[in-house]
C-alpha cells in the first residue's frame, strides 16, 4: 500500500480542479504520492484499483456525495479518511464521524495545517497490510478500547426497553432507530445504570484513538439520544447530566441524589 520509495500514497477525491491541483502540488512537495479523482465514482474505482494510505474526501461531490463514498470505503477498509468541505456545521462533523471518517477539515485551510493533520492521522492509525500492527497500548500490555461492555439481557426504563443482545431499542413497543454510536452511548451509560460516567471516559470509549473528537460532539450525541428516549428532551428524566463531570442513566425518575445537580445539554450552536 505504499508508493515507490516508501512514500505514503494519498487519494484526493475533489471536484474543484483548483483545489485538486493545489493539493497535488503541495502534497507532492511534502513527499507524498498523490492520486486524484473528480467525483465519487472515479474515486471509488481508484481506491479499489490501488488502495491508498489515506483518503482526502470532499463532502459535496457531484453525483455521489462524499458521505456515500465514505460509507462504501468503510464497508471494506479501515484506511484513514479525512473529510474536507466548505460546509462547517456540527451535524456535518457528526455525520462524517458516524460514517467512519478519521478527521474533518473545512475550507479554506492552510496546507501546513492539512499536512499536520495528515501526519497526526498516519501516526495514530497504522494502516494494516496483513495483520494489524500492535498499537502502543498493546505493546505496553494495556488493552485498546473498542466497544462498550454491554450489560447482559435487557434493560427497561420509562417506556423504553433495550435488548443488548439484539442491539434493539423499543419505546411504547415501537422500534427506535439508533445509530451505532447512539446505541453504544446508551450501552455505556447502562454499565451500570446510576453510575456517573465522565466525559473523558465516554470519549475514550466511543472514539478510541482520539480522532480529534471534542466534547461538543459527545454533547450532540447525548442530545440526539435524548430526543429518542425521553418524553420531554428539554426536561430529561433518565439521561441526566452531572454538572462539570459527565452523564448518568437514571432508571427510576427525575429526582437526583442529594449533593448532585443536573443540567440539560443543549445542541451545540454551529460556528458562524
Amino acid at each position: 500500500m505504499r508508493g515507490d520509495g516508501d512514500a505514503f500514497r494519498i487519494l484526493v477525491i475533489e471536484d474543484e480542479e483548483s483545489y485538486r491541483d493545489a493539493l497535488t502540488s503541495g502534497l507532492e512537495r511534502e513527499g507524498y504520492e498523490v492520486a486524484t479523482a473528480p467525483d465519487g465514482l472515479e474515486g471509488l474505482r481508484l481506491f479499489h484499483a490501488d488502495p491508498p494510505d489515506l483518503v482526502l474526501l470532499d463532502l459535496l461531490l457531484p453525483g455521489m456525495r462524499g458521505t456515500d463514498v465514505c460509507r462504501q470505503i468503510r464497508e471494506t477498509s479501515r484506511v484513514p479518511v479525512i473529510m474536507v468541505s466548505a460546509v462547517d456545521s456540527e451535524i456535518d462533523v457528526v455525520l462524517g464521524l458516524e460514517l467512519g471518517a478519521t478527521d474533518y477539515v473545512t475550507k479554506p485551510f492552510h496546507l501546513r495545517e492539512l499536512v499536520a493533520r495528515i501526519e497526526a492521522v498516519l501516526r495514530r492509525v497504522p494502516v494494516p497490510v496483513q495483520d494489524p500492527p500492535a498499537t502502543a497500548s498493546e505493546e505496553r500490555g494495556t488493552p485498546t478500547p473498542t466497544h462498550p461492555t454491554f450489560p447482559a439481557g435487557s434493560l427497561a426504563f420509562g417506556e423504553v426497553v433495550v435488548d443488548f443482545g439484539r442491539r434493539a431499542v423499543t419505546r411504547h413497543g415501537a422500534d427506535l432507530h439508533l445509530s451505532r454510536r447512539e446505541f453504544d452511548l446508551l450501552a455505556a451509560l447502562s454499565s451500570p445504570p446510576g453510575r456517573i460516567h465522565t466525559r473523558e471516559d465516554l470519549l475514550d470509549l466511543l472514539w478510541p484513538g482520539g480522532n480529534l473528537v471534542d466534547s461538543r460532539t459527545l454533547d450532540t450525541h447525548v442530545h440526539r439520544l435524548r430526543t429518542k428516549i425521553e418524553v420531554d428532551p428539554s426536561a430529561p428524566r433518565h439521561l441526566l447530566t452531572v454538572r462539570g463531570v459527565g452523564f448518568r442513566l437514571e432508571l427510576g425518575g427525575p429526582h437526583p441524589p442529594a449533593g448532585h445537580s443536573y443540567e440539560t445539554v443543549r445542541p451545540p450552536v454551529p460556528p458562524r
